[in-house]
């Protein structure tokens, strides 16, 4: 009886397994100043192709269909991706394009007081993650400049060596981001009832990620999103000013 006894008080004295701390971000307007897809697009026709201007008015019939809610917003993305970068990008050509692309957003694109709240984040010893409906070639670039290791975004569509305007995973936008982020957490074997989650987001949209996480913060946040955040007593970060 005493060595059963003993065995219990061992057991429930011994560590438990260290709990996975993640902090996840958006990234358009939530540590970025503006959205990112379209300043990418012009940033590539601008450096790369100007001619390709010429291609905008192809871009008329989509963008009625989608304002009609007739196409879905991949679709969009899509054409626009198109318009500007061509049907197949050189792999080497779309790397260096992200790079400068990512050094423009550190230099003159992100709020100080979000790189700041990363770093902070690292230093308290928790994974840092980016998820975003961002094309994940240039979302990956810019992580690598903040030192960011994990990144969940719109799988950007690669064939033969080239960029091309395919999307080859769901649009990381709403239910669809929780559902990648959990299947990353599945990937790094992170367990949810073993993970503590504090997710930073400025838009409504991103409410099932809210729902998720442990602890929900509205940044920089939309009308719609400063009020479910006054209904539901979650903490609101305002940099805007």
């Amino acid at each position: 009886m005493a060595k059963v006894q003993r065995q219990t008080k061992d057991a429930a004295s011994a560590p438990r397994p260290q709990q996975a701390a993640l902090s996840i971000f958006d990234l358009d307007r939530t540590l970025t100043i503006l959205p990112t897809y379209t300043p990418f697009l012009w940033f590539a026709v601008r450096s790369r192709a100007p001619w390709r201007l010429l291609l905008l008015p192809l871009l008329l019939p989509v963008a009625t269909l989608y304002a009609l809610k007739l196409v879905p917003r991949c679709r969009m993305k899509q054409a626009m991706h198109w318009m500007a970068l061509g049907s197949g990008l050189p792999e080497r050509e779309a790397a260096r394009l992200a790079d400068r692309f990512a050094r423009h957003l550190v230099a003159r694109g992100l709020y100080a007081e979000g790189v700041a709240l990363i770093e902070a984040e690292r230093k308290a010893g928790r994974r840092i993650v980016l998820a975003t409906a961002a094309p994940h070639f240039y979302t990956a670039a810019l992580a690598r400049r903040l030192g960011i290791g994990d990144v969940v975004a719109t799988a950007s569509g690669w064939k033969n060596g080239r960029l091309t305007p395919a999307i080859m995973s769901a649009n990381c936008y709403g239910a669809d981001k929780r559902a990648l982020v959990e299947a990353y957490m599945k990937r790094s074997a992170i367990a949810r009832d073993a993970a503590h989650i504090r997710f930073y987001s400025d838009h409504a949209s991103d409410l099932p990620m809210f729902e998720l996480a442990d602890e929900a913060i509205a940044v920089n946040p939309s009308a719609k999103m400063r009020g479910i955040a006054a209904a539901r007593g979650w903490p609101v970060l305002d940099w805007r000013a």
